[in-house]
């Protein structure tokens, strides 16, 4: 098992990833929480999650979210373009995704979070 150390970008409103943070914590694991909508990644650090995670910016966007509804619903958009949005409007990030060491998972459902513990 790994020491590297936890992080999860987390917000507190989500279920899903206040159930992430449960699972890490009954795994006896101290992870740091980033508040990413407090404290959101900038385009370097999304990139980098997005390698760890294996996916393109189109794939990590909330759709469902009213700024996806009525700024980009139903546009086309590069990966550079899908970058942008994801910066100016971090709430559009889907959550949570954490990360240890060099591999990140996006905790949707939250059991996924086990495959870094």
């Amino acid at each position: 098992m790994s020491e590297a150390p936890v992080r999860i970008y987390h917000n507190g409103r989500c279920s899903k990833s206040r159930a992430a943070c449960q699972l890490i914590a009954e795994k006896g694991v101290t992870a740091e929480i980033v508040d990413y909508l407090a404290t959101p990644p900038n385009r370097e650090e999304l990139r980098a999650l997005l390698r760890m995670l294996g996916m393109r910016p189109g794939e990590l966007v909330r759709r469902g979210e009213a700024v996806f509804k009525e700024h980009y619903a139903g546009r086309s958009l590069s990966d550079e373009e899908w970058l942008d949005a994801l910066v100016a409007h971090p709430i559009l990030i889907e959550r949570p995704i954490v990360v240890r060491g060099e591999r990140a998972v996006l905790g949707r459902p939250p059991e996924k979070v086990l495959e870094l513990l």
